[in-house]
């Protein structure tokens, strides 16, 4: 998981979710989203290499449009390819990895994944705003 600061601008890590049940893990998001007055939440969508949706992706779309109901905060797919492939770069190139030992870096590429959201979202306004000046 991953949050953004007020103004859309920056991602940053939050935590890695470990997932229980469907209704554990939905009470915890929903929490979240309270705690955090989250206004939108961005799944990651998993397509294969080609950009084809698989098995896997149709589960995704299911579970967001239920965390979206459940939850009652407007839920967005976004094309995860890579994520993970970057996350482990950054990593790397930060020298970040000594500390976390052996955890997950999939609060990294949930960060990765809503910093991509964010500059779409911005380079869309920006576009929008040019357009109407």
């Amino acid at each position: 998981m991953a949050l953004s600061d007020q103004l859309g601008i920056t991602a940053r890590p939050l935590r890695t979710m470990v997932r229980v049940n469907r209704q554990v893990d939905l009470l915890r998001i929903r929490r979240i989203c309270r705690d955090h007055a989250v206004e939108r939440i961005i799944v990651g969508y998993p397509l294969h290499i080609s950009g084809a949706a698989g098995e896997m992706a149709v589960e995704v779309a299911r579970f967001a449009a239920r965390l979206e109901k459940e939850t009652g905060v407007a839920t967005e797919l976004l094309d995860e390819r890579l994520t993970s492939w970057e996350a482990k770069q950054t990593l790397t190139e930060t020298r970040s990895s000594r500390g976390r030992g052996r955890k997950p870096i999939d609060d990294i590429a949930a960060a990765v994944l809503l910093r991509e959201y964010l500059g779409q979202t911005n380079r869309d306004a920006d576009e929008s705003k040019t357009e109407n000046d």
